[in-house]
């Protein structure tokens, strides 16, 4: 009898071994390639003959696969003779493999500025979560035709780029966070995906930053259960049933926030995550410390002024000293912000307005982008109207 192969394992070990291939002198675009044959050749061969080690199985592999694709190119030569020099005929045994960690660089390129963000994550899915394209493909719901072509440009756009050049950790976590909202589609749950990264993240680079994307990621999944009816229906927050959260993940994202804060190096996801762990904290909706809160997302505004954090912070205004302060706090915004409509008629109601909120309410539903949010702001319009 044979055992299945450990995908998880194999995913982990995807950016290692491509990272080891472009150490090498590998262009990345054909060692990505090579490294993908090689975990389609580990499914085939493992579960009948387990390799003793797994990344110096995979390393030989996908290196000896390299070496026949580079073989049929212009600068097969020139390669060929650098592969001697290492040894004869070029091959590399399973014990001969670096043990430098290349995982963080490997961020650092897939989030190359030159990429589009769709590009960055489809990239950072295929080489360091060792996503196959089809399934990044269902993730996204889009053909696999037009993901493989979205990957082959990516890899083509940062082939060119140096593995020592030194990588922003700002437009990877953005990168990573992008990932993480987009939810679950297909048979790839993206949200546990981006916590596996940014957990890979975290354990290759020291930066309280990367600590407080992961608490925030923890904090928020760790509602998951609650957020969604029996029927399907979307749950707010306040709503939520609190018996359904996962503690232990949530006592998890508020230890490595703490840590995260002690050092004194603010930044704005470890100031959204503390806003998370204070809705985590309370025991009931009206138990939540909307001051504190207040307090935090006018820290957001400070490192951030983007205008969705000034259109959040007028809801928690408006728990905290009531509707018509949160209304105050929401007029100069622009009307075209993403839940804007939401938010007014949120306020509106709370302030006594039900005609204008039932409103609101039916504009938010119009713009909502997915089906869940759209038909809990219908039956909210419709719950408002019914009422009057």
């Amino acid at each position: 009898m044979t055992a299945p192969v450990d995908e998880l394992l194999l995913r982990g070990l995807t950016p290692t071994v491509l990272g080891i291939l472009v150490r090498r002198g590998a262009d990345f675009a054909a060692a990505e390639d090579a490294v993908q044959d090689a975990l389609v050749e580990a499914i085939r061969v493992w579960p009948a003959d387990p390799p003793r080690d797994p990344k110096g199985w995979l390393v030989t592999v996908a290196w000896r696969r390299f070496l026949d694709a580079t073989r049929a190119e212009a600068a097969r030569r020139r390669r060929e003779e650098a592969v001697e020099e290492a040894g004869p005929g070029g091959a590399v045994e399973p014990g001969d493999v670096s043990q430098v960690d290349d995982t963080l660089q490997l961020y650092f390129l897939c989030a190359h500025p030159s990429l589009t963000p769709s590009s960055a994550v489809a990239l950072t899915l295929r080489a360091v979560g060792g996503l196959t394209t089809r399934q990044i493909a269902a993730a996204y719901l889009v053909p696999e035709t037009t993901m493989a072509q979205r990957i082959s440009r990516a890899k083509r756009t940062v082939s060119g780029v140096r593995f020592d050049q030194p990588g922003d950790v700002a437009t990877v976590l953005r990168v990573l966070y992008l990932v993480f909202n987009e939810g679950y589609s297909g048979d790839v749950d993206l949200v546990v995906e981006a916590v596996r990264l940014t957990r890979q993240l975290a354990a290759a680079i020291d930066h309280p930053e990367v600590a407080g994307l992961l608490a925030l990621m923890l904090l928020h999944h760790a509602r998951r259960a609650a957020r969604v009816g029996p029927d399907g229906s979307l749950v707010p927050l306040a709503e939520q049933d609190r018996g359904l959260w996962d503690t232990g993940m949530i006592a998890e994202g508020v230890a490595v926030l703490q840590a995260a804060l002690a050092r004194d190096r603010l930044g704005e996801f470890q100031a959204q995550a503390a806003i998370a762990a204070l809705h985590a904290d309370a025991p009931a909706a009206d138990e939540t410390d909307w001051v504190q809160i207040v307090e935090w997302y006018d820290e957001l505004v400070r490192l951030t002024g983007s205008p969705v954090v000034r259109l959040n912070r007028a809801v928690a205004v408006g728990e905290a000293d009531g509707a018509r302060a949160g209304l105050a706090a929401l007029a100069g915004l622009d009307e075209s912000l993403p839940r804007y409509a939401a938010v007014a008629a949120y306020l509106r109601e709370k302030d006594g307005d039900p005609v204008a909120a039932a409103r609101w309410y039916a504009e938010a539903a119009r713009k909502a982008t997915n089906v869940g949010e759209r038909d809990h702001l219908v039956r909210q319009a419709a719950r408002l109207r019914s009422a009057g």
